[in-house]
């Protein structure tokens, strides 16, 4: 591991300052962070720790929302009791990732931020990544790509050149874009929201880019609006192993229920794409239907349209639409415990 300055803030302005310096890093929980900087793929100038910032509350907002602090730690979030009862696709969502002793640590923001398990990524004896190094290639699409994505490579479909086929890792990812979050940052200009669906970007020509945060931005909070899910809400993950392994493939159901119809939802799929996969088309199947078999398999053919699969994860595109209409079928019945598979 490489020499390193290391600060600590404790004040967001303070924060912003040092972390605007060239190569600077937040370090919140370190979970992600700290394994890149020791593989080699981070190397950090500086580290500003946050972790004395104010920013580890959950706090219901005046229009019936939720305000989560950046510095809430996943355990916590998962167990509070305003989102175990109003948003339990979150709390479920958490529960999946990871392992507790790293949901102890890890962070909203940093989870947020979560890069790529890409094994082409992590492991620099690899020179073609272009996450690492832009315009190196993308040792996955030839590669080994089970893990791989399958959705997303290209802004202009499928007959176009791939420049990354990462996926995202997070699981609490994918139920936020479900949730319709909203991402709150900081920086020496001041405050912004950014919608969860514009907060992650696909590779496009600039795999490197993942975020639309800006150099000098700190996130301080995630809002969530009014919970419509809460009695009809489910998380699927399908992987490997049980516990301590990230999706092959997940999808986060919410369904706003009026007798046996749908009135709204929220769908994302994960492990598909640079980012959690969400299709407003998918979803506007659903409203005003009864929530049966042949309507979720319509939904799940819409979300996975395009969908391009490699040598070794083609099998993803079937398993994800199978995935769509099984947790589709279990939040429609009312289960709020999410499962894995």
């Amino acid at each position: 591991m490489n020499s390193f300055n290391y600060e600590r803030a404790t004040a967001p302005e303070a924060a912003i300052h040092s972390g605007s310096a060239h190569n600077a890093k937040f370090l919140a929980g370190g979970t992600n962070l700290v394994d890149l900087m020791k593989y080699g793929v981070e190397s950090p100038a500086t580290l500003v720790d946050i972790n004395h910032l104010s920013l580890n509350q959950v706090v219901a907002s005046p229009d019936g929302g939720v305000t989560i602090g950046a510095l809430v730690r996943n355990s916590d979030l998962a167990d509070h009791a305003l989102i175990k009862n109003q948003y339990p696709l979150l709390s479920q969502a958490l529960l999946s990732g990871a392992s507790p002793q790293l949901r102890n640590m890890a962070t909203t923001g940093g989870n947020l931020l979560q890069r790529t398990r890409c094994y082409y990524f992590t492991d620099v004896s690899f020179p073609a990544c272009n996450k690492r190094e832009p315009g190196s290639g993308c040792a996955a699409i030839k590669g080994y790509n089970r893990i791989h994505a399958v959705l997303g490579q290209t802004d202009k479909g499928p007959a176009s050149g791939e420049t990354c086929i990462a996926t995202n890792p997070s699981d609490m990812n994918v139920a936020m874009a479900a949730l319709s979050a909203k991402v709150e940052v900081q920086g020496a200009h001041g405050k912004r929201t950014i919608p969860f669906s514009e907060f992650h970007r696909l590779p496009g020509s600039t795999p490197s880019v993942e975020t639309a945060l800006k150099p000098d931005e700190l996130i301080v909070a995630v809002t969530l609006p009014p919970a419509k899910f809460s009695k009809n809400a489910f998380y699927l993950k399908i992987r490997d192993r049980n516990s301590y392994a990230f999706a092959l493939i997940s999808v986060a159901a919410g369904l706003e229920m009026d007798g046996g119809q749908v009135k709204s939802a929220g769908l994302a799929l994960g492990g598909v794409a640079l980012k959690p996969w969400r299709e407003p088309d998918a979803e506007r199947l659903l409203i005003g239907k009864p929530a049966t078999i042949e309507v979720f398999k319509q939904v799940a053919d819409t979300l996975l349209r395009g969908a391009k699969g490699y040598e070794h994860n083609a099998f993803k595109i079937e398993m994800a639409k199978q995935g769509v209409v099984r947790c589709l079928t279990l939040a429609s019945q009312g289960t709020t415990e999410g499962t894995q598979a």
